[in-house]
């Protein structure tokens, strides 16, 4: 199978999705040749996208102020949440201190993040 080779390319594959997401929509058979050609060209955009902008995981203090906006949380809520001090959240929010197990098990279950994450 081909591969995008550059920049350039990529870019023009992009404006070529653009065209087909407003080809295509969930009617649109598989036979379709518009179907088929997004199909591909998502697959390479995205093989491209893997190799030169790749995503990070996420840090502990990243997810938790994003489910602090999610639910809403002030740091005096998540603190009695959790059961920690709201200083001992400003830790965590810095990267300044690690959470214990039972506090991590608590991060889990409440909050409902990965506990690889947790505990990376």
């Amino acid at each position: 199978m081909a591969r995008i080779k550059n920049e350039i390319q990529y870019q023009l594959i992009l404006k070529r999705i653009e065209v087909l997401m407003d080809i295509v929509n969930e009617d649109t058979p598989s036979s379709d040749p518009n179907y088929a050609e997004l199909d591909l060209l998502a697959d390479l955009a995205e093989e491209y996208e893997m190799e030169h902008y790749p995503v990070g995981q996420p840090t502990l203090p990243e997810v938790l102020k994003l489910r602090m906006y999610e639910m809403q949380l002030t740091q005096k809520s998540m603190a009695k949440l959790l059961g920690v001090s709201a200083p001992r959240i400003s830790e965590y929010l810095s990267g300044k201190s690690q959470p214990t197990f039972p506090i991590a098990r608590k991060m889990h279950h409440n909050l409902n993040i990965d506990a690889n994450l947790i505990l990376a």
